[in-house]
């Protein structure tokens, strides 16, 4: 089980969002990179970095801080999502030492875009699902479609998707607790593997995750429990290398 802890930026801080709303936000951090360091220290082996205004303004506004972080960070994978809307993004991205580009509503509005990125940087693309009762949601969560989470994962099964980050928008920066449920049911309709996000809270919910590991759930985001301390990160980390063995 991979832990990824999210780093939320927003003006170029380190925020949480609560249920996506910008006008909710809380900050912890005004150095984003000090705020990577910290969790590349407590043995994170990737990062989740969203561009906040990015994703309502449809185009990265936070790249500055990006570039920092995987220059600090070379041997650290970084996906990041939020506003990327073009191919070009994508490469800059990926110039600026990016893994992996999470494509969220432009996967809903053009699922052929995502078909062709993934044919031209290989490897590179991880679809994002954010759901609301199972409905994807789109535009920083501001619209929900008629479009079921499966449905729209489905159409990408062939085209050569890392993975998908599943998103339960009604848990989100909530600590409520994940939809492992829900999780567990999308992992097992298609052969992408899935990203947990959303609600993860505490251990319980790590190790409830790490049960349907196998169902095709290969990580978790972890956002506000750590900020908060309901998670500890290094502690969470070596609890799933235990199961391994």
């Amino acid at each position: 089980m991979l832990l990824i802890p999210a780093i939320d930026l927003k003006d170029g801080k380190c925020v949480r969002l609560r249920q996506g709303r910008m006008d909710d936000s809380t900050v912890f951090s005004d150095s984003p990179v000090d705020m990577a360091a910290r969790w590349v220290d407590e043995g994170a082996r990737r990062l989740h970095l969203v561009d906040l205004n990015g994703a309502f303004e449809g185009k990265p506004v936070n790249g500055e801080v990006v570039k920092q972080i995987t220059a600090r960070f070379p041997h650290i994978p970084v996906q990041i999502g939020g506003g990327i809307r073009d191919a070009a993004t994508i490469q800059a991205y990926i110039e600026a030492g990016v893994q992996y580009c999470i494509i969220g509503t432009k996967a809903v509005q053009d699922p052929t875009f995502v078909i062709e990125v993934c044919q031209q940087f290989p490897n590179h693309i991880i679809v994002g699902i954010d759901a609301k009762n199972g409905m994807v949601a789109t535009d920083g969560w501001a619209e929900v479609s008629h479009v079921s989470a499966i449905e729209l994962a489905k159409q990408f099964e062939q085209a050569g998707v890392s993975a998908i980050v599943y998103t339960d928008i009604a848990r989100d920066g909530m600590m409520q607790g994940v939809n492992v449920a829900e999780t567990a049911a999308l992992a097992q309709s298609i052969s992408i593997p899935v990203i947990a996000s959303g609600g993860v809270t505490n251990m319980n919910d790590i190790s409830a995750l790490c049960a349907v590991e196998d169902k095709g759930v290969m990580g978790a985001i972890l956002g506000r429990s750590i900020y908060e301390g309901t998670i500890n990160l290094a502690e969470a980390q070596r609890y799933v290398d235990s199961l391994k063995g």
